[in-house]
């Protein structure tokens, strides 16, 4: 991918990353920094605590909506296929027009069938994400400024 080419990705305002691997957070942040594409990324380390960020309402008393969310698989008190289960009860509002990727290690071609069930899910990646492949979803799914 040539320079003009990251030039013109859409900037995020908020990425929301769900991971309980620090090394793993450390990493999607520096590609996101390197494509200079979000301007804030928040760290979640389970379900639990990802349902929590979207379910308070912040200072103005609206509900946090990060355009996308980059979501593990393995994780402890609430895994990602829970998460998913519980984020499809939220009222439509709360989640309207949020990018959900699922960032794994595992291998399975299961778990890709079983993410791709959800309607919600948008895409399914293997670990570590790259500037490369997440350009590709930045330009798939959100249009340039």
């Amino acid at each position: 991918m040539t320079n003009s080419n990251k030039q013109r990705l859409p900037r995020l305002d908020t990425v929301l990353l769900v991971d309980d691997d620090a090394a793993t957070n450390f990493l999607h942040r520096r590609v996101l920094k390197k494509l200079d594409c979000a301007n804030r990324v928040i760290e979640v380390c389970d379900g639990t605590d990802a349902l929590t960020y979207l379910t308070t309402k912040d200072q103005s008393g609206r509900y946090p909506q990060p355009q996308m969310i980059l979501l593990d698989i393995n994780m402890p008190a609430m895994n990602g296929w829970e998460f998913l289960q519980a984020y499809e009860q939220l009222p439509v509002s709360q989640r309207a027009g949020i990018v959900i990727v699922m960032v794994t290690t595992s291998t399975n071609p299961d778990d890709n069938r079983r993410a791709r069930s959800f309607p919600i899910v948008n895409d399914f990646l293997s670990k570590p994400l790259t500037t490369e492949a997440l350009s590709e979803i930045i330009g798939k799914h959100f249009q340039a400024a």
